[in-house]
């Protein structure tokens, strides 16, 4: 009796497995993601700093509107060390947990902040990425939902 009930939990437990297995999905590397950003990021945050966006075009597998995380990845916040606004994608959530991806840096710009900068060309000042801004970025390693 314990061996054939022994035998009936292995079954449930490959069941289970074989059941999560079919439903994962990979996303290969070189996917483009396009996010539209939820909060807004400046070129004046800290390297580090967190931003949340929603996913508007995802490769298939990722559907409109799951929630996306990124970090600034270089900024202008640091004066002896001012580089160009840079930021990247970290994760994604999928059934409540968030799964790691990694992403290539994009450089948003924003329009000049004065009327001098615009006349001239320079992009000096802060770049302001405002909520509903579209950013694209490209997978450098597959993800596994």
């Amino acid at each position: 009796m314990k061996l054939i009930k022994s035998i009936s939990v292995i079954a449930v437990i490959c069941a289970c497995v074989a059941a999560s297995s079919a439903n994962a999905a990979t996303i290969p590397a070189g996917t483009t993601i396009t996010v539209s950003t939820v909060s807004l990021i400046t070129s004046q945050q800290a390297v580090g700093s967190t931003f949340e966006a929603k996913i508007a075009k995802g490769g298939g597998v990722l559907k409109t509107g799951t929630k996306a995380f990124g970090k600034v990845s270089s900024s202008r916040r640091n004066p002896r060390k001012s580089e160009p606004l840079s930021v990247e994608l970290t994760s994604v959530e999928m059934n409540g947990r968030r799964i790691p991806v990694k992403t290539n840096s994009v450089e948003p710009h924003g329009p000049p902040q004065t009327a001098r900068q615009a006349q001239y060309g320079h992009t000096a000042g802060t770049t302001v990425v405002n909520p509903k801004t579209t950013l694209q970025f490209q997978l450098l390693q597959p993800v596994t939902l």
